[in-house]
């Protein structure tokens, strides 16, 4: 039976900071109709994280509701444009492949492309699958500019993200907030105050004497997780028998002359490095398993690999790899660092505050909600976490490494069923499984399968609807097709300058 409905008329946000900006911007849009009051809690005393730079295309939808263009947020957050995430070590030491944002090759109403590139591959031709990808020739080219709004076919067919100065893009979204009179008080919090009757948070106590009551609160406190956790004791999912890596150290260094269009993910003995180029600095991080190298082993493999002077000292962080049991309870949600944390491997923690702001929004219609609403955005979060959990324990487990003990752990260790199961259909025939609430679509599995060398036993028998010989004919004219667009752009340094008057050293 359907309990009563909970009226909404004000929304506290704890935490400023990208998630908790991001939060109040996009409802102060959202609730700018209805009569309720946003009020955003945050202490200048206590800094943020402010260590994910990279992003995922979904970020651009985000701000462009907010009515930002995309030089807007280039020229506000000093950014660079990111077409994707090239692997280096992931699959083999040596090996290297790019995880694009866009597309391979052009298929058939019949039929994907991936079945006919297998089809053509039995026949003897050679071609790799990422030649076929504008999105990875562009990038590994270092070429860039804005994709066609009206591609004469599939192979013209790429998006994009940014790298960006996380703490500019959060003071973009406090303006964007404070302009749709959201309410920021400096302070910090002293106590969270509860109900003695439903255990629903009634107000928190301030340091500076004063209280601040709400109908909704929005736990954006990064890994203190200060109302989901430490007030409300929700519970956590660990997922660390799969996602290993537990610690980070991160550095910024001197920017580039001349920045790449694409993150780069560099696998190590125990974790991976990050390379992230903006504007005016270059972002390096080293995400590592502590169970296989300790603190100061992990800073000196981060140095040691850096490209030009550090900025400041390194700086150390850990967390557990899962997620809250529940993201929404009683009358506090969580946003972000708060609700779980993925490593950062694929640029998903701003994207998870994305789908979180927006199934907030979904779950509002009017200002009041029930326990079913509650129910449905806890079910649906859940999932989401799961789906980008098995896409990256996929990058951990179809690894061919075996010269460190991380790596031999990975290939051995088991795997959810649900990403058993994918990885069975598609190496048993091209079949591509799409489960709901994914952020990844097919394209981005396709990547990491043929980036690690997975190669289905047999193709699809649709794509025998052609004759051999015209197939083969029209995978040369594809090649060719988007190795003519890549002649074509722009280098990524001449794009940013003509965009934002970007130049290097300055």
């Amino acid at each position: 039976m359907e309990s009563s409905a909970n009226e909404v008329n004000s929304i506290v946000i704890v935490g400023g900071g990208t998630s908790g900006w991001m939060t109040a911007a996009a409802l102060s849009q959202h609730f700018k109709d209805k009569p309720v009051s946003i009020t955003l809690v945050e202490s200048s005393q206590i800094g943020t994280i402010g260590v994910g730079e990279a992003t995922i295309p979904t970020l651009r939808r985000f701000y462009a509701k907010l009515g930002l263009t995309d030089t807007d947020v280039l020229k506000a957050t000093n950014a660079t444009c990111k077409l994707g995430i090239e692997f280096k070590d992931w699959s083999t030491l040596g090996d290297s492949f790019i995880h694009p944002f866009g597309i391979f090759g052009q298929g058939t109403k019949e039929t994907d492309f991936h079945h006919y590139w297998l089809r053509a591959m039995q026949a003897g031709h050679t071609t790799a699958f990422s030649e076929y990808s504008l999105g990875v020739q562009l990038a590994r080219s270092n070429k860039f500019t804005y994709p066609s709004t009206k591609p004469e076919s599939q192979l013209e067919v790429y998006d994009w993200a940014l790298h960006f100065d996380a703490s500019l893009f959060a003071e973009l979204m406090k303006q964007v907030a404070l302009q749709a009179n959201v309410m920021v008080i400096d302070d910090k919090i002293e106590q969270v105050n509860t109900d003695n009757h439903n255990g629903h948070i009634s107000s928190l106590q301030l340091a500076s004497g004063g209280q601040v009551k709400g109908d909704l609160f929005i736990d954006c406190s990064g890994f203190r997780s200060m109302l989901l956790q430490q007030t409300l004791n929700t519970g956590y999912c660990d997922w660390s028998e799969w996602l290993l890596c537990d610690k980070a150290v991160a550095v910024q260094t001197k920017a580039s002359d001349d920045p790449i269009a694409r993150t780069v993910s560099h696998a190590q003995k125990a974790g991976w490095i990050w390379k992230i180029p903006l504007q005016h600095r270059t972002g390096n991080g080293h995400v590592y398993s502590s169970q296989f190298m300790s603190e100061e082993q992990a800073e000196q493999c981060l140095l040691q690999q850096l490209d030009g002077p550090v900025l400041h000292e390194p700086r150390h962080f850990s967390f557990t790899p899962g997620r809250a049991q529940k993201a929404w309870n009683k009358n506090c949600i969580a946003v972000g660092l708060s609700s779980g944390f993925l490593e950062p491997l694929e640029s998903t923690s701003i994207a998870l505050v994305e789908t979180a702001i927006e199934k907030i929004c979904l779950s509002f219609p009017a200002n009041q909600y029930t326990t079913r609403t509650v129910d449905k955005f806890n079910d649906v979060t859940a999932a989401e976490y799961e789906r980008v959990r098995d896409f990256i324990i996929l990058h951990y487990k179809a690894t061919q490494r075996n010269d460190s003990p991380m790596w031999r752990y990975c290939q051995q260790m088991d795997i959810p069923q649900s990403l058993t199961d994918k990885l069975a259909a598609y190496q048993k025939n091209g079949t591509m499984l799409a489960y709901p609430w994914e952020i990844f679509g097919k394209d981005s599995w396709l990547a990491i399968y043929h980036g690690f060398g997975l190669i289905p036993e047999q193709y699809a028998t649709k794509a025998d609807n052609m004759e051999q010989a015209y197939l083969l004919k029209h995978m040369h004219y594809m090649k060719s097709r988007v190795a003519q667009s890549v002649n074509s752009a722009p280098t990524h340094k001449q794009f940013l300058y003509e965009t934002c008057g970007f130049e290097a050293g300055k």
